[in-house]
């Protein structure tokens, strides 16, 4: 019988048993290192850089705290947006300017560390402290070469940097805790029902089984003040069910109509827009965090964080067959973190105390 020979073991005799340390590279210099004109002029680059940040800081706090933001959509898009470019200019000045920093001025020479057991030696150790010393002297930061006006610049720019951010948030905090305000809402008495955004009014007959309305109170597109406030808590879901399959809760019976519900839009888990219906189950989904609500059974919670099910608008049909409100919601709308009323005594009917607050 014949062999035939194996040519990887072949190969394998001919692997030399050592290989020859091929060295570090030659180490190309910089201009910086040669050049001290080179090197004062990556200085300035940097502290330019850090120029640019400390810049961004102060184009969003002046941005946050000139410019006057209105319940228009292009107003709040401005204002926002010169917020946004002072941080994006605040934090990319810092970045690039360390970055040019270590690269420019920082020494770039291949280093060699050989591999040894998890606790440095004492050598080692104190190895580690010199190349620290030796990294902030090269940096700059003490040593010989100090570079004064660098890590001024860069000290200020991280130290002021953070207030682009945290002085507009800070500033909003606390404006207004009187959280009664999500008691009420625009919803009064014989006030129609209207599509989101245009506020056109919405029949009965508009409303088919198994669809579902966006719907905002009518005339809240001619506010002229609070506008994006009194969205944010009065807008709601209208939808239709076959009324078999409606359950409806004690003390609710006159509070739909042939089926047509109408719901709160805002979750009460953390405030998202509950946007999401499916129409086999009659369930209502928040993307934020899940939370579903079964708009067949008083729109209770059936899955997710929330902790009540969302409040539901009375509605009636005026004799022009339009979908009006009985009354404002009969209680706070919006997340469950705030301190809740269980019953109606509490002035929530809007449309019978008129001179209530919004």
């Amino acid at each position: 019988m014949s062999t035939t020979e194996n040519p990887t073991s072949h190969e394998s005799d001919n692997t030399p048993e050592s290989f020859e340390d091929p060295g570090l590279p030659y180490h190309r210099p910089r201009r910086a290192d040669v050049d001290p004109k080179a090197e004062k002029k990556a200085e300035r680059q940097v502290a330019a850089l850090f120029g640019v940040s400390i810049v961004g800081t102060v184009v969003a706090i002046g941005s946050y705290m000139a410019l006057d933001m209105t319940d228009e959509i292009d107003s709040i898009r401005f204002v926002n947006m010169a917020i946004g470019i002072g941080i994006f200019l605040a934090m990319i000045g810092i970045g690039f300017g360390a970055i040019h920093w270590a690269k420019t001025l920082m020494r770039d020479h291949e280093m060699v560390e050989e591999r040894h057991e998890l606790r440095s030696s004492e050598e080692g150790r104190a190895g580690a402290i010199q190349n620290l010393k030796d990294g902030a002297e090269d940096s700059g930061i003490s040593g010989v070469k100090r570079r004064p006006v660098l890590v001024g610049t860069g000290v200020f720019a991280m130290l002021l940097a953070p207030l682009a951010i945290l002085w507009p948030q800070i500033g909003n905090m606390g404006a207004d805790w009187n959280t009664s305000n999500f008691g009420h809402t625009m919803w009064r008495k014989g006030m129609r029902l209207t599509r989101d955004p245009d506020g056109t009014p919405i029949k009965a007959s508009d409303v088919t089984i198994g669809s579902a309305f966006h719907v905002i109170p009518e005339g809240l597109n001619e506010l002229e003040h609070h506008k994006i406030e009194e969205k944010a808590k009065a807008v709601v879901l209208l939808l239709r069910l076959d009324p078999r399959d409606l359950k409806i809760p004690e003390g609710r019976e006159d509070w739909s109509f042939d089926g047509i519900v109408a719901y709160s839009k805002i979750c009460t888990h953390v405030g998202c827009p509950v946007a999401l219906y499916e129409q086999q189950t009659h369930h209502l989904l928040c993307p934020c965090h899940q939370s579903t609500f079964d708009v067949s059974d008083g729109a209770k919670v059936v899955f997710g964080p929330a902790k009540r099910p969302l409040p539901q608008l009375p509605i009636a049909i005026d004799d022009e067959g339009y979908i009006i409100a009985q009354s404002d919601f009969h209680e706070p709308i919006g997340p469950s973190y705030w301190t809740r009323l269980s019953d109606t005594s509490d002035g929530l009917h809007a449309d019978e105390t008129e001179g209530s607050s919004h």
